[in-house]
């Protein structure tokens, strides 16, 4: 027997579907005019729109009139545009406000502060740079609303004892002036938070009184001449940030872990032979930077990789000036210098924090480090991120590190 053969007219089967396909559609029309007669369609329209209203914040007023709410788009439009014309007038008014309180002071045409800032006391900032005022005048503690006191590179040559009345003061920054000396009475101000004396090359000293100063979390003191740690910035229990580099250090004390909550740590530039085991007791310490030329002895830990902490040694090779300059010239080319320096230790930690992030997500191994403790001896590593020669041909040094990629 040979396979069966079904025959079939493929007509009716079109006709039959065709059919089908006619009753569905009639059916969903039927169902759409339904839908569109329906309250409940309508009870769920506005009730999208009411949430969407609310959701941008749009008052109840606006959109529903006598019970009725009219969900007309162009509406929502209309709404929308005239709530952003009054945020925006409202920031502009904010910002206005704003500037209300802050005095802002610019250009080397200006050599004292102008007469009617005495009449503004409900100011909380002044922001003062690249002038010729040398004395920061004694109506100042008639400013007791002021929070930030932003004076950097002016020729600010004393700070008087009436800026310890500023008990609201939260950052002083005098960086890059012609200080010599800081006033004991700063240490009243209990609410600074920050403190930037760095850049005035003649301070030598700060005040035991600033041991008062519990709330500050960041010290620079660097491009100075202290001799060894303020002995009142041992005592500041909050510092999370200390830069005390290009100084006159010899060594460091012994007691520097009182320093508890320390993060950063930047030593650079000083004449540091050895680092004190103390240094391994600052359990939240994360990067250290101090320049090698004349270290010969560090404790070996500070080169564990299986801690957080950066270790970082720079290698100083200043370039020497040859050019005879007097006492002035000499002062301000040192004082430009020693800023420069700072904005390129900026840039630089902010690249090692962005290529040790780099080295999370690449997983990237550590390098080679000296395990052997007494003399240090260079490490060459090969950075598999970033490529910092240009940096170190700038300022002329050569960063050794305890990772390949640091």
């Amino acid at each position: 027997m040979g396979h069966k053969v079904v025959v079939f007219d493929i007509s009716v089967v079109r006709a039959l579907w065709e059919t089908r396909v006619k009753k569905h559609k009639a059916w969903q029309k039927k169902e759409a005019e339904r839908l569109e007669k329906s309250a409940l369609e309508k009870i769920k329209e506005e009730w999208n729109f009411v949430a969407e209203c609310r959701r941008k914040g749009i008052p109840q007023a606006e959109y529903c009139k006598n019970g009725f709410v009219d969900t007309s788009v162009r509406l929502l439009e209309r709404i929308e545009r005239r709530s952003l014309a009054v945020q925006s007038a409202l920031s502009k008014e904010r910002d206005k406000r704003s500037s209300e309180f802050v005095f802002e002071l610019s250009g080397d045409h200006w050599k004292e502060f102008p007469d009617s800032l005495k009449e503004q006391t409900h100011l909380k900032e002044w922001h003062i740079s690249n002038t010729l005022i040398q004395i920061i005048p004694k109506y100042i503690e008639l400013f007791q609303a002021m929070r930030i006191l932003d004076l950097p590179k002016n020729q600010i040559s004393r700070l008087p004892a009436e800026i310890g009345c500023l008990k609201n003061l939260k950052e002083l920054n005098v960086s890059f002036n012609r200080l010599k000396s800081i006033p004991p009475e700063l240490g009243d101000c209990e609410n600074l938070e920050k403190l930037d004396c760095s850049g005035n090359l003649e301070l030598t000293e700060l005040p035991f009184e600033l041991s008062n100063l519990k709330q500050v979390s960041f010290v620079d003191i660097s491009a100075n001449k202290f001799a060894s740690v303020p002995i009142c910035v041992l005592r500041m229990s909050n510092l999370q940030w200390l830069d005390i580099s290009n100084n006159n250090l010899s060594d460091l004390p012994q007691d520097i872990d009182r320093l508890e909550g320390l993060k950063t740590f930047l030593l650079y530039k000083n004449k540091l032979t050895y680092l004190p085991y103390a240094l391994l007791n600052l359990k939240k310490l994360t990067l250290l930077v101090v320049s090698g030329d004349h270290l010969v002895e560090l404790p070996t830990a500070l080169c564990d990789s299986s801690t957080p902490l950066k270790f970082v040694s720079l290698m100083d090779n200043p370039l020497e000036n040859t050019q005879c300059q007097d006492g002035d010239e000499m002062m301000e080319s040192e004082r430009d210098r020693q800023h420069f320096d700072k904005e390129f230790m900026k840039a630089y930690i902010e690249d090692l924090k962005e290529r040790v992030h780099v080295e999370k997500d690449l997983n990237l191994g550590g390098g080679p480090v000296s395990r052997a403790q007494g003399a240090v001896e260079p490490v060459e590593t090969e950075d598999k991120t970033h490529n910092l020669a240009q940096y170190d041909q700038v300022v002329g040094c050569v960063g050794r590190t305890r990772r390949d990629v640091i």
